[in-house]
């Protein structure tokens, strides 16, 4: 049975939770599934957020990437769950935050448990990697690389390291014995000096 709605604990939450987005910069955040549609509106509200805030269109191209590439991440590898009540399937939690210095694009979904150890590993390997090292395992990813059911061979996350020139940061929280949560952090310089598409 569901607990009743409380008003007021549902005020405080909103105000706590408005405090937490402006300490940490946070301009956008959603939670829900990710489509085609929720990706296109998010990227046209981070465009023009960007373009308000005169940011070199180097920059913005980068955080649109960067962008489409995690929630694409999010839209075909979020795990389904099911519980007594729904079955969702491609959701999560896309956060982007801004400083003066960078912009930083973070999701978060849920996996299933025995894919951790894989995916550690390949990020790892990503990170490990000079810009030529990411240009060359794109390039064998693109040539060989074994397709997952759901499409894709870590061809995004090399993507993203290789636009951004940083490292992809992220963490593997257990959930229970089956499932995590994933979550990572990509982060995009606004100066304009990074590497070239």
């Amino acid at each position: 049975m569901a607990e009743k709605f409380d008003k007021q604990s549902s005020l405080d939450f909103v105000y706590d939770f408005y405090v937490k987005m402006k300490k940490n910069n946070i301009n956008l955040a959603y939670e829900g599934e990710i489509t085609h549609q929720i990706t296109k509106a998010f990227t046209s509200l981070a465009e023009n957020n960007m373009t308000l805030e005169n940011d070199p269109s180097s920059v913005q191209k980068k955080v649109f990437h960067v962008m489409v590439e995690c929630l694409q991440n999010i839209s075909k590898h979020a795990e389904v769950r099911i519980n007594e009540t729904t079955t969702t399937d491609g959701r999560g939690i896309f956060l982007v935050s801004k400083d003066d210095e960078e912009y930083n694009i973070t999701t978060g979904n849920l996996i299933k448990s025995d894919k951790v150890n894989g995916l550690r590993k390949m990020l790892e390997n990503i990170n490990n990697l000079d810009p030529e090292g990411l240009k060359q395992l794109y390039k064998q990813q693109m040539r060989e690389g074994r397709l997952s059911p759901k499409g894709g061979a870590g061809l995004g996350f090399i993507d993203i390291a290789r636009k951004t020139g940083e490292k992809l940061v992220y963490s593997f929280l257990e959930i229970d014995e089956e499932n995590s949560f994933f979550v990572l952090t990509s982060t995009v310089s606004r100066k304009n000096n990074l590497i070239s598409e």
